[in-house]
């Protein structure tokens, strides 16, 4: 097969869970510039809609849906929307996630639960409904981000975020056993660690540590827009066919210390 097509994603269909902006946003616009067909779901119509009508300027076939993935009603109901009109899932990004900073020692309880809810059990709840799909349709891919934050703790300095930290390591135990539990129904389920990029989420963080997070980062600095789709393309289409269940690092060289 000819590289080009390789990276082909047409006719394929997406969904990316927290594809409205950010990172979430980048990765839909990716996969639709590889032909697919995407699904984003938010549980803000505020930022949803808008981010659907600048992939529809783009010429991408887009679908904007509300939903939140602590809520498993939602899950299923945006699975079952996106099967109702392109008949199938290919794609399933799980890129839904929060995060709450605290000393350790001060860490509520409440915020620790709703970390872990989003960023651990909705994504699970997402990977099961999706996965179902995929197994009676024959196959697909599953890509989970993480982050580096669940494969080495971080100075204190720039980040305190254990619950974050504790949600990120579990998604990566969860991708490596769904993609031997699901190699048999030739599903591939593969992650992202990314490190800082200059999103909404992140940005208080990045401007609160300075210099001492770009001491961390051997090519020092946080990745720019556009680093984060490529790696999603790869992952999602047949130029990754016999990669299943890694940990790919988008982190400027971070976890090379």
């Amino acid at each position: 097969m000819h590289v080009a097509k390789l990276f082909d994603l047409t006719g394929k269909v997406a969904i990316v869970t927290g594809g409205s902006r950010g990172l979430g946003k980048e990765m839909s616009i990716g996969l639709g510039e590889a032909g697919a067909k995407v699904a984003i779901t938010a549980r803000r119509e505020q930022w949803l809609m808008p981010a659907c009508e600048e992939m529809e300027s783009l010429n991408i076939d887009c679908l904007a849906l509300k939903g939140d993935v602590t809520r498993q009603a939602d899950v299923k109901q945006f699975v079952s929307e996106t099967v109702a009109k392109w008949g199938r899932v290919d794609i399933l990004i799980n890129n839904a996630g929060i995060s709450w900073g605290a000393p350790a020692e001060e860490m509520p309880l409440d915020k620790w639960d709703a970390v872990v809810a989003t960023n651990l059990t909705g994504l699970f709840m997402c990977c099961q409904e999706v996965g179902k799909q995929m197994i009676g349709q024959g196959g697909g891919i599953i890509i989970n981000t993480s982050s580096i934050a669940g494969l080495f703790g971080i100075d204190p300095q720039v980040m305190q975020a254990v619950g974050y930290h504790a949600s990120k390591g579990g998604v990566i135990s969860m991708t490596k056993q769904l993609a031997v539990e699901w190699a048999r129904h030739n599903i591939r389920v593969n992650a992202i660690a990314p490190f800082f990029f200059r999103t909404r989420m992140a940005t208080g963080v990045i401007e609160q540590a300075g210099e001492g997070l770009l001491r961390q980062i051997p090519m020092g600095r946080i990745g720019k827009e556009g680093e984060v789709k490529g790696v999603v393309v790869f992952l999602a289409s047949d130029a990754s066919s016999y990669i299943t269940g890694q940990v790919i690092c988008v982190d400027g060289g971070a976890a090379a210390w």
